[in-house]
């Protein structure tokens, strides 16, 4: 039955009252979905968290008290199976590299569509991590220049297919648009991914992209 349907339990994160209730209303109706709190600044999302024991976080960047970024790495700490998606209006790649670095598992803007926010949200409940395709092109110029040396890495550790696979992916291609470039199946895509990330020893598609960066890929 229907009924059995997993729920996603929410913390909405937003300094700004109007955005945090206007994002749990949102969210609430929505299948699959439970809001279980709302939360003021980092400090609160922090507390929030280990009261309540959300499933998924959204956390706003730009907060008083404690960012956003500080609060995601205490909960790296001291939630590590709560996994945390940056939702914001700033693209910055100073901000999105410091936020994946404190372990958050995606980054989005705040005006995606309200479906797509959902579907976000059990896509990082499932593991998946998301970047806003915009914030995925950043990371190609907030990252520092590999050494020379790591550029013969890929021939190493991945096939040709690959690394063209893999330099997609860290353009923020989704598996149905690489798959359309390389005239692959989605499936076939799927688990050309599934292998780089087990061959590289990374743990998403983030990791990926900033190995690719790393690697000299982009």
């Amino acid at each position: 039955m229907d009924e059995e349907l997993v729920r996603v339990r929410v913390l909405v994160v937003d300094d700004q009252r109007l955005i945090r209730d206007g994002i749990a209303s949102l969210l609430s109706i929505r299948p699959g979905i439970e809001v279980v709190g709302t939360a003021v600044d980092g400090r609160d999302a922090v507390a929030k968290t280990l009261e309540l024991s959300p499933d998924v976080v959204l956390m706003d960047v730009r907060m008083p008290e404690m960012d956003g970024v500080e609060a995601v790495a205490v909960l790296r700490g001291r939630a590590p199976e709560c996994r945390v998606v940056m939702l914001t209006t700033f693209d910055d790649e100073e901000y999105v590299v410091q936020a994946l670095r404190a372990g958050a598992h995606g980054y989005l803007l705040k005006d995606l569509p309200a479906e797509e926010l959902a579907q976000a949200v059990r896509l990082a409940h499932a593991g998946v991590t998301q970047l806003d395709s915009t914030v995925a092109r950043h990371l190609t110029a907030a990252l520092p220049s590999p050494a020379p040396v790591a550029k013969a890495a890929p021939a190493v550790s991945l096939s040709p297919r690959e690394t063209d696979i893999l330099r997609l992916l860290a353009h923020g291609h989704t598996n149905r648009e690489i798959a359309a470039r390389l005239y692959l199946s989605e499936g076939t895509v799927k688990n050309h991914v599934s292998r780089i990330l087990s061959r590289l020893a990374l743990r998403d598609r983030t990791q990926a992209a900033l190995r690719a960066r790393d690697l000299g890929l982009l």
